[in-house]
């Protein structure tokens, strides 16, 4: 073995790159409580003073300052620090803290209008050789779009596609540079690069070019960490090491890369085995222990994009979805906590509450009680974990995947995700209604559909209608996605991150859907009210008037949930009949970020009753208080949807209960929210943002922003700091579901 490697179990990691097998190796599974954890240092308390005083400045100019000298890349910055105390984990973005870079790959014009939003321009000469030799993703994917994609992308029929933006949703195995060091894994992607022989075709040209590009990757990686005076070639041989040597292959992937999500990964248990080996030959303390997490969480709450306006919009508060995935079980059932999972949750105590990194825990119901009442407790304290079902993931990705973004799991190294946004299935609805015309601009977006012209919507003739236009939906989604990816992989490849995987990876091509619980509700009130149209001078149909009442999807009740469920059934069913991009295997989300606000706007009045303009619920949600017979009801329409055979990109579920509904002590409230987490789950329920708050607090915190400078809370598959949605978003937040019973 080699010398760094001293004091581990031997597998069959010392013969293949295997971190999995490491970790099963060498983990040491930790049943007890958190007594054990420590406070932060005077060090960590210094380093995060300085942040949380350069974040208070962030907060008021909205970005602290742009580097429009140089472009987004692995080595193309000058190292960065925070401070004079900054010398535990070290590594910026750029050459300082919170200061933006520009990635113009994905688009020169996402560029402009986020320099120009704030005030700054493009270096000159940048701008002239940019312009002047280099094409972008966006410019090729427009290039190609069709005038029936450029129309439902126009109208909000198919929202926040990444054909503007970059994709991210992919996730490095980072834990690599550290246990094996940079020299090896370049030494195996040579390998690799030499296996692949035979004839020249299509896939085999590129797959060679890009394990070329990979290998140079590598190669800067390790360049970038000398900049900070490391060699990163060898293998970690300590726990500072390790955390350092994961966190230089991360920061590469954010300085290459502003992905809609930059995710993690999972190392809880491969820092713990570090560390343990460090207590144990008495190198560190406990107290050290948590100052090395505690910092390497503070790098990561640092990282930053340039964004536009639109973009904020979106995917509002400024996130980054670092997300951490924490816990879970091994295949062979045997828990995955370890002291350094309670140390990464320990840090929303040393360094305050805050959104990043998107601490997803893995639950599973088999895992230690003291665990799952710590996860509660923190979660009662903080509003800042989201929970997912290890229990239903764990049997189809084995034991060593991770969340990207919100919900999206994938196996670590082995996977990655072709992310695709949303389709906006309530507007779908309004065009099987109105024959393909948009109920807001009046323009013919779907050739071939004819409007329902009855006094009252008859049932069988709009579902007919409406799975016919999701048919044509689903084509038009298939073909934008296709062409996004090609141009993607072509103008803005993710090669640092790539080079992390493994050479032969398994792709997904992750579709998404919005409105579920508008469109459930719509078809209830159609199949069991009276629902009469209201049209306009062009006979188009702009509002509806409802006789009668209804069963409202949130409330446990099979007549609607059962329509959710069909929907789905029937747009994934018609999204698998066309090929995907590179045989990437197709996969669907229920998700809608905070975007569900401009779904919204961009939706005419349906037939539930939602006014024009009113946002979505969030995810799968219920719509805003039509879930009336208390929390675990709600719970259980949710968890009725199905993950592994139609949603297995993952069914998000934004849960906000008064603490008095779960017990009127801490005692008895964490108790009771590990039952209830226990009991969800149980009913093979994928996701769970957790809130405990009043919405008094969330009013108050709106019209004070001051009082309330730390106040986060989880929103739809990720956490917040409150102050920094826009006010149209805090009022949604606001209008949602308050469980004041169980």
């Amino acid at each position: 073995m080699k010398e760094q490697w001293n004091g581990f179990k031997e597998g069959l990691w010392c013969q293949e790159i295997n971190v999995s097998d490491f970790i099963k190796s060498n983990y040491t599974p930790y049943p007890a409580d958190e007594t054990f954890l420590t406070g932060p240092t005077d060090k960590t308390t210094k380093v995060w003073q300085k942040c949380t005083e350069l974040l208070k400045e962030e907060l008021q100019k909205r970005v602290l300052d742009i580097d429009t000298d140089h472009m987004a890349g692995i080595n193309n910055f000058a190292p960065g620090y925070i401070c004079e105390e900054d010398n535990v984990i070290v590594g910026l973005q750029t050459n300082k803290p919170l200061k933006r870079m520009v990635n113009p790959y994905g688009g020169i014009r996402m560029v402009y209008s986020s320099l120009e939003a704030y005030n700054y321009k493009l270096n000159p000469t940048v701008d002239h050789y940019f312009n002047e030799f280099r094409k972008t993703h966006n410019q090729g994917v427009f290039d190609v779009y069709t005038d029936e994609i450029k129309k439902a992308r126009h109208v909000g029929l198919l929202t926040g596609l990444p054909d503007a933006y970059g994709r991210g949703r992919i996730i490095g195995d980072y834990r690599r540079v550290a246990l094996y060091g940079i020299d090896y894994l370049m030494e195996q992607k040579k390998k690799d690069f030499s296996s692949l022989t035979g004839r020249m075709n299509n896939g085999l040209i590129r797959q060679r070019e890009e394990l070329s590009e990979q290998y140079r990757a590598l190669e800067k990686i390790k360049q970038m960490a000398k900049t900070y005076g490391f060699d990163i070639a060898r293998p970690a041989v300590n726990a500072k090491e390790a955390v350092q040597w994961t966190y230089f292959a991360y920061l590469a992937a954010v300085k290459e890369n502003n992905g809609a999500a930059m995710s993690l990964g999972r190392v809880d248990a491969f820092f713990d085995i570090y560390i343990e080996r460090d207590l144990k030959k008495g190198i560190i303390t406990e107290k050290e222990a948590q100052e090395l997490i505690d910092q390497f969480v503070i790098k990561l709450r640092l990282v930053r994009h340039l964004r536009t306006p639109e973009y904020d919009e979106l995917f509002s508060g400024d996130p980054t979805w670092v997300t951490c995935s924490i816990g879970g079980m091994t295949s062979e059932n045997k828990s995955m906590v370890t002291k350094t999972s309670y140390r990464i949750l320990n840090t929303l105590t040393n360094l305050d509450p805050a959104p990043e990194p998107n601490m997803t825990v893995l639950w599973s119901t088999e895992l230690p009680e003291p665990w799952k009442k710590y996860c509660a407790s923190m979660s009662i304290k903080t509003d800042s974990i989201q929970y997912e079902s290890d229990d239903l993931m764990r049997p189809i990705y084995g034991d060593d995947y991770a969340i990207a973004c919100c919900v999206s799991a994938m196996r670590i190294g082995k996977d990655m995700q072709f992310f695709g946004a949303r389709c906006n299935l309530a507007k779908s609805l309004l065009y099987a209604i109105n024959g393909g015309v948009d109920e807001i601009t009046g323009d013919k977006v779907l050739e071939g559909f004819l409007s329902i012209t009855d006094e009252y919507l008859d049932y069988a003739k709009v579902k007919e209608a409406y799975f016919k236009v999701l048919e044509k939906v689903a084509q038009i989604y298939s073909d934008a996605m296709n062409i996004i990816h090609y141009m993607h992989d072509k103008y803005a490849y993710e090669a640092g991150q790539m080079a992390l995987h493994d050479t032969d990876v398994h792709r997904y091509m992750a579709y998404g859907v919005a409105g579920l619980s508008v469109v459930a509700d719509s078809l209830s009130a159609i199949k069991y009210a009276k629902v009469k149209p209201i049209r306009n001078e062009q006979g188009i149909t702009t509002d509806f008037v409802i006789e009668g009442d209804f069963p409202k999807y949130g409330n446990d009740d099979d007549r609607v949930d059962n329509l959710a469920k069909e929907v789905l059934d029937k747009f994934f069913s018609e999204l698998k009949r066309y090929y995907c991009y590179r045989k990437a295997e197709p996969t669907m989300s229920v998700l809608t970020i905070t975007s569900n606000v401009v779904y919204g706007a961009k939706t005419g009045a349906t037939p539930d009753g939602r006014k024009r303009g009113e946002p979505f619920a969030p995810g799968a949600n219920p719509m805003h208080g039509r879930d009336e017979n208390g929390a675990i009801a709600s719970l259980n329409s949710v968890a009725k949807l199905e993950y592994a055979t139609c949603c297995k990109d993952g069914i998000s579920n934004t849960f906000s209960i008064v603490p008095t509904a779960l017990g009127m002590d801490e005692e008895n409230q964490i108790e009771n929210l590990v039952a209830l987490l226990d009991g969800y789950f149980k009913q093979k329920a994928h996701h769970l943002n957790v809130n405990v708050l009043k919405r008094e607090t969330l009013i108050s915190a709106m019209n004070n922003p001051e009082k309330y400078p730390l106040l986060t809370i989880r929103v739809s598959g990720y956490a917040v700091r409150f102050n920094r949605l826009t006010r149209k978003q805090q009022e949604e937040v606001i209008a949602r579901t308050f469980h004041e019973k169980m």
